[in-house]
């Protein structure tokens, strides 16, 4: 079953006359409705073009949390082999938000770091809706320092709200594992390749989105704080979640126009969702040209470009 948002209602409508039609023709074969979903299925395809050509932020953002996007396993499952997963920090407890570990890239030996959401009650309440707690963002920092002594490239994949902002994670330190994790990407000596596959939420993303290279998928996003929350603190009305999505500036097109991100990656109209193993095997693509790129440079070449592209980020505006 689909689920549509609430700016998908043309689309929900005409693919739901497809599915009465194709349920009347099962019932009597008497009655050839191929013509007429031939007919719905252009005007679907067509609708889906319209609506998606011009998204606004806040579309944008529900796009991204769609709960049929591709989940951090789908791209584990699709893109890695031999993929590993480490558990835990070594100091108080293992955090499923975040999975990490080694594998697999196209042949080649990598580490890989991303968030899981989880796609059902019971799997969203195991990864905490993929808010990270200090456990999970000290695992990345001890996944990555591995990949440093064994000179392996790590790509992350970012999809989370934001981190876990519980009392008992803060009391276990969740500002300092969040530097900590940033800094450590600022450190390694190894390629890092970062991609934003559904939400890029405040300092939970970037500790292992500092990267040499940053990517977007075109319909995902990424911000200092989730629309919800600017709107609370700026107007104290939350429901300006629409408004503060437009001036922040999240989409991946606005982004990249000010040099936060490296590049877009395409999804299907519709969504990633509409196609998940098409977008996920684009990604896969770029993924695999950035490591050969930067596959070419030296250890401190790659720490201080990368130190230096976010240095640089804002001074063009």
């Amino acid at each position: 079953m689909h689920n549509y948002l609430d700016f998908e209602k043309p689309i929900s409508d005409l693919e739901g006359k497809i599915h009465e039609l194709k349920k009347l023709a099962e019932e009597d074969e008497s009655i050839d409705t191929s013509e007429e979903i031939a007919r719905l299925e252009v005007r679907v395809r067509e609708a889906m073009e319209e609506i998606y050509s011009k998204l606004n932020a806040w579309q944008k953002t529900q796009v991204a949390r769609h709960p049929q996007r591709p989940h951090f396993v789908d791209y584990a499952a699709r893109l890695f082999t031999e993929f590993t997963p480490l558990a835990g920090d070594r100091k108080f407890a293992e955090d499923a938000a975040i999975q990490a570990g080694f594998a697999r890239f196209r042949g080649a030996p990598v580490a890989v770091i991303g968030q899981e959401k989880g796609n059902d009650t019971k799997s969203r309440l195991k990864h905490n809706f993929g808010s990270a707690r200090p456990e999970g963002y000290r695992k990345a920092i001890r996944i990555m320092e591995m990949a440093d002594r064994f000179g392996l490239p790590v790509v992350t994949l970012i999809d989370t709200a934001g981190a876990y902002p519980g009392i008992g994670a803060e009391e276990r330190g969740q500002a300092e594992a969040i530097a900590r994790s940033t800094e450590t990407c600022l450190n390694l000596r190894v390629p890092i390749v970062s991609v934003v596959v559904g939400e890029g939420g405040s300092g939970g993303a970037i500790a292992i989105a500092t990267g040499n290279r940053v990517y977007m998928l075109e319909h995902s996003i990424y911000s200092v704080i989730s629309p919800e929350g600017a709107a609370s603190i700026l107007w104290r009305d939350s429901t300006r979640a629409k408004e503060a999505a437009t001036n922040m500036k999240i989409t991946a097109e606005d982004l990249k126009a000010m040099s936060v991100i490296d590049g877009i990656i395409p999804e299907p109209i519709g969504g990633a969702h509409r196609d998940a193993d098409a977008v996920i095997d684009r990604t896969g693509d770029v993924i695999a040209s950035a490591l050969t790129d930067l596959g070419r440079l030296s250890g401190d070449r790659l720490r201080q470009e990368r130190r230096q592209k976010f240095l640089d980020i804002g001074r063009s505006l």
